[in-house]
């Protein structure tokens, strides 16, 4: 099931709504109705696969009461956090990493090894790495234990942040699992920031990825440069509008449940350099890693330089994978390594962030040349990809010029919606903001109606990160 499908708008949001307004003067029964409305929501697609997910609940709610009882005892119970890393890990690599091991390993050594054909579960990378959250917050001492399974349950399976996230930390959430208020103000600002989300997700990421798969479904041979590269940046912006639009949606619905998530985009279009991107951008998973990996490692305290490029390394390599098991990903995160570790040996990166011009177009650029990766199908085909856009063919075509006919407005969108507008309306022009939030209104109402009924005929409506 997903936010922008009709069985979620029109059937399921409302009862899950109806049903806990109605219960939430009693904490305990409304988070019960909560959590079985979200596993009910994760098992609407594969039944199957919400096992595997209570499964990894109940042990790592288990490893929480196990820690907690350690320190109870004056023992710091680090071998229990190397215990829940290797289960939650393991479990991770069975059903996400297995068969691509085995064909890597075929492929290096030509062995024949049976490669295992296992369905991935829908969100297991974020689902795995909030109990991890779970686990390690309360050895670090960041939240209280939850003794209350259903709770634990809530907070790892909560419906809107539970297969694409944003990553919730457990910290962040640990009070108002138990005590939090609803208001009319959040809701209000939850529908709006839920139909803000709903308009990016259909009416930019859904078009702009009709673009996207007519171009990658050519033949190298028969597209122009300029063809490839408004691909490549359309497709940058569908999995941002995708993805911020799917964010955006998590944290509005959170709210309308007294909810308060972190932000997960920073307007990445006005990053200066690719370090800078990575602060904008997927920030929830971006803070996950420095905190959980980074600063573990050792992060930047390290005396060795050798150490230093080694721990973003680790960054980086996993980070790739977390994103997708094949080597696409794989070099798509060492892409990012070894930008950022030039950025930073350099001194690049803080030259351009002191300058827009050039730093944002350099930025940009950047992020439009890696992303090709994730968006081919294999190494080969986006090194085929690569010889297009640096000038393996004709410099424009037809099919260029259909592009730009039918599918500028949505690409001219994608780059203006991108920037702060009503925010430097107000702060250069001089608008009033009451006048930019009475038109963002009817603005987001009207676009929203449109949206709804793209969703009501039935338009294309893939979710990227689904697939991670």
């Amino acid at each position: 099931m997903v936010f922008s499908s009709k069985i979620f708008l029109f059937y399921f949001l409302p009862i899950v709504l109806i049903g806990y307004f109605a219960l939430k003067k009693w904490r305990k029964l409304s988070n019960l109705f909560l959590t079985g409305m979200s596993l009910l929501f994760y098992a609407w697609g594969e039944p199957r696969f919400v096992f595997i997910m209570m499964g990894s609940i109940l042990v790592n709610y288990l490893f929480g009461l196990w820690v907690d009882a350690t320190h109870r005892k004056g023992r710091k119970g680090r071998y229990i956090i190397a215990l829940m890393c290797a289960f939650n890990l393991v479990l991770l690599g069975v059903f996400k990493y297995l068969a691509f091991a085995v064909n890597s390993v075929n492929t290096l050594f030509g062995a024949s090894f049976h490669i295992p054909q296992i369905a991935l579960p829908i969100g297991i990378s974020f689902f795995t790495f909030q109990a991890m959250s779970y686990v390690i917050d309360v050895y670090r001492g960041h939240g209280a234990v939850q003794r209350n399974l259903v709770n634990v349950c809530l907070y790892i399976s909560f419906f809107p942040q539970l297969i694409a996230g944003p990553i919730v930390r457990y910290q962040t959430v640990a009070q108002e699992i138990t005590d939090r208020r609803e208001t009319f103000s959040d809701f209000t600002l939850g529908c709006r920031r839920f139909m803000v989300g709903l308009c990016k997700k259909v009416l930019l990421a859904n078009q702009l990825g009709l673009l996207v798969d007519s171009v990658y479904g050519l033949a190298e041979g028969s597209m122009s440069t300029a063809t490839a590269w408004i691909a490549a940046c359309a497709y940058l912006m569908q999995v941002y509008y995708d993805f911020s639009g799917y964010s955006d949606m998590a944290i509005g619905l959170g709210r309308m449940f007294g909810f308060h998530f972190l932000e997960n985009f920073d307007h990445p279009w006005l990053s200066r350099s690719v370090t800078g991107f990575w602060r904008r951008w997927h920030i929830s998973m971006c803070t996950w890693f420095r905190d959980y990996l980074y600063f573990p490692l050792g992060g930047s305290r390290v005396k060795s330089k050798a150490r230093l490029l080694f721990n973003l390394f680790m960054v980086w390599f996993c980070t790739g994978l977390w994103h997708g098991a094949a080597w696409t990903y794989v070099l798509w995160g060492l892409s990012f390594f070894l930008l950022q570790a030039i950025e930073r040996e350099t001194g690049l990166g803080a030259w351009m962030e002191k300058r827009a011009f050039p730093g944002i177009p350099y930025a940009m650029i950047m992020l439009v040349i890696v992303t090709v990766l994730i968006r081919s199908e294999s190494v080969a085909a986006a090194g085929a990809y690569y010889r297009v856009m640096f000038g393996g063919g004709a410099v424009w075509d037809t099919t260029a010029a259909m592009l730009v006919r039918e599918y500028g407005v949505f690409l001219i969108c994608g780059v203006v919606c991108g920037f702060p507008i009503g925010q430097w309306l107000t702060e250069k022009v001089g608008v009033p903001e009451g006048i930019i939030q009475i038109g963002g209104a009817i603005a987001c109402a009207a676009l929203t109606c449109i949206a709804v009924s793209y969703i009501v005929v039935g338009s294309y409506n893939p979710f990227i990160y689904f697939n991670f």
